[in-house]
């Protein structure tokens, strides 16, 4: 097979850079790791079909059957013939779907309302989240005043819920944008195990909103680890490709030459209007609720503004035992909360309706990320 630095515009300077040691395993110590889901006593009479199970799974780890099941693109892209994976095609169809119910002038606009505590009572530790009641304070403002639908996405379902993952990004967009493909292609893995990847149903989610809110506690200074899983993952909505034939899949030369060649950053979800509640216990409140709004702008997202831009202590360097109780008596947050979900559900009706005017939302930045 001809290389790269066979073809006359090579360029040596966008060469694909390697040097990492390999992750490989062996068949012995695969087959360690993928029997440990097992371990039940109750798998115990299944042992003999286990290891067929395990020996088919090594199969498909050493050939790096990544994509099982493919068929060709078709129409619309660039190379129709390309075998795509009919998870990816299955994603990107869904998102087509969101996004023209996002765009019909005359159905209901949405609000996403993001719980992104990993706290539940229906796993360790056994109780309820603050910001999951917080989204319900929102959800009932909200609807009380009507014009708008609710979509909730609580993240704590990663911690308390079976085959709910959302796996790391693998940052294809700092190779180059081109590889980086909207929706993500990275996952599902079937050879490596990195499955039930559930930011296919999020993307949606994002796509059909016209305002999102997302309410999370402080973790360690900085948004929860589920926040953050989703944060990293959306980085393809945000100057992503949405032709993974145009880089026969991931290919990293052949997508730093066209990101050379010029690249548009599309932005998938720009102008929908967001709010930004996060709450601390003693900690880092404010910077959290400003690197958020910073990402969220960044993808050129429009605020509703100031009162829906909030931060603020539960229980202040209080025990935590006593933090719902303290939530119990803060009738001003409460009330906060309550007036950012409105905020978002006033801006929404008035950038739908055309009122909302976004000053500079047509020049173009010189250098867009």
């Amino acid at each position: 097979m001809a290389s790269h630095a066979d073809t006359p515009d090579f360029d040596p300077i966008l060469t694909p850079r390697k040097g990492m040691p390999s992750p490989r395993l062996n068949k012995r110590e695969f087959t360690r790791r993928y029997l440990m889901q097992f371990e039940d006593p109750a798998f115990e009479p299944l042992k003999s079909q286990l290891t067929d199970v395990a020996n088919a799974a090594w199969d498909a780890y050493k050939h790096s059957r990544k994509s099982p099941h493919t068929r060709s693109a078709g129409s619309g892209f660039k190379d129709p013939a390309y075998e795509l994976s009919v998870d990816w095609i299955a994603a990107k169809k869904a998102i087509d779907g969101a996004k023209a119910r996002h765009d019909d002038k005359t159905r209901t606009p949405r609000i996403l309302l993001i719980n992104a505590s990993a706290r539940s009572e229906h796993t360790c530790p056994g109780e309820e989240s603050k910001s999951y009641r917080m989204v319900e304070l929102a959800k009932a403002s909200i609807e009380e005043k009507g014009g708008v639908e609710v979509d909730i996405l609580s993240l704590d379902r990663l911690a308390s819920e079976y085959g709910r993952n959302i796996h790391p990004c693998k940052a294809c967009f700092s190779t180059s944008p081109a590889l980086c493909h909207w929706p993500c292609s990275c996952y599902p893995n079937h050879s490596l195990g990195q499955v039930q990847d559930w930011m296919n149903e999020i993307y949606p989610l994002w796509v059909a909103a016209h305002g999102v809110m997302i309410i999370t506690p402080v973790n360690w200074y900085s948004p929860t680890s589920p926040l953050k899983l989703m944060m990293d993952r959306l980085v393809c909505a945000d100057g992503g490709n949405p032709d993974p034939t145009s880089t026969q899949g991931k290919d990293a030369a052949i997508a730093k030459k066209i990101e050379m060649d010029g690249w548009a950053y599309p932005r998938h979800l720009k102008g929908r209007i967001f709010s930004v509640v996060v709450h601390g216990d003693t900690e880092g409140a404010e910077n959290t609720r400003r690197g958020l709004v910073d990402w969220l702008r960044s993808m050129e997202l429009e605020s509703a503004g100031a009162l829906a831009e909030l931060d603020r202590y539960i229980g202040y360097w209080k025990n935590y035992a006593e933090g719902h109780a303290d939530l119990d008596k803060d009738d001003n947050l409460q009330d906060e909360v309550r007036n950012a979900a409105l905020t978002l559900r006033e801006a929404v009706l008035a950038k739908r309706s055309g009122r909302m005017i976004s000053a500079g939302a047509r020049l173009k930045q010189p250098r867009e990320k």
